[in-house]
Order: C-alpha cells, then structure tokens, then sequence
C-alpha cells in the first residue's frame, strides 16, 4: 500500500513570472521609443500643436485669493471689497486653485498676499495669471463647470 501526497507542490517565486518577458521588453520599447521622439522634437525646435488657441483679452479682473486648507476661500477685489466668501463645501475648485499659486509662490519665495488676473479672451476661453510668479493656466483644460466658477468671479 502506498500512501498519498494530498498536498499541492509548494510553488516558489521562481517558477512563475509575475510580468512575462515580453511585456517588460514591449513596455521598455515603448519607453525608449518616447524618449527618442520627444528628444527629436527639441533638437529640431518643431513647434508646439497642441496648444490651446490664443485669443485678444476682451475681459479681465484683478482678484486677490485667500483660504485654508479646509477648502473655504474668500475672494475679495484689489481694493479689499469683498466679491465672495465660500465655505469649504462650496470653495472647491477656487480653493485648489488657490493652493497651487500658494504653492507656486512658496517656490518662487514671493509675497503670499498679490493679486491674480482671470481673463476671458475672445475665443470664449478663461484662464487664470499670476503676474508674481508668471505662473497661468487655461481653465477650460479643468471642465466647464469648473471654468464656470471663475467666470462667475469675473462677471461679479
């Protein structure tokens, strides 16, 4: 009579791959093939496409932000009235915004306390500018509904 192993062969890391051989090496050309085509680009100075358009300024408007990292922001004119209290439910987007230029202006050591520039150019986009640091972004790349909050801002 023989007896039986019931238990399975215990595997070791070995005997399995966890990524195949092939994906490595297909992800690495991917990585290399990137690195060749961007490294073209600059050397070439081929111009920058995939911009978003640039417009004439038909509106503009000075604000300064302030908030905290609960998400509440107020926002007030260069004068010091105030355009808009939000709390942390309804700061969101502005307070993020508002985190990065705090950020952006940690970086460059400038003062916390200048105002920025929301534009509405004539191609209908909106986009933020910190003239501190030189830091801007087109707010359309965000969502509409998040271009709408400074659009709000703009028009009050």
């Amino acid at each position: 009579m023989t007896q039986t192993d019931t238990q399975p062969p215990v595997r070791t890391p070995q005997d399995k791959e966890l990524i195949p051989r092939i994906m490595a090496r297909a992800m690495l050309g991917l990585v290399l093939a990137v690195l060749a085509l961007v490294t073209y680009a600059r050397l070439t100075d081929r111009p920058l496409i995939s911009t978003p358009p640039e417009g004439a300024v038909v509106l503009e408007r000075s604000l300064m932000l302030a908030g905290d990292m609960s998400g509440a922001v107020t926002v007030t004119a260069p004068d010091g009235t105030l355009i808009a209290d939000l709390g942390p439910e309804q700061g969101g987007f502005i307070s993020g915004v508002w985190r990065v230029i705090e950020r952006e202006r940690t970086k460059h050591r400038a003062a916390m306390d200048g105002p920025v520039t929301i534009m509405r150019h004539d191609t209908g986009r909106i986009s933020i500018h910190d003239p501190t640091t030189g830091w801007s972004a087109d707010l359309m790349g965000f969502g509409a509904d998040n271009a709408k909050a400074f659009a709000r801002l703009l028009a009050q």
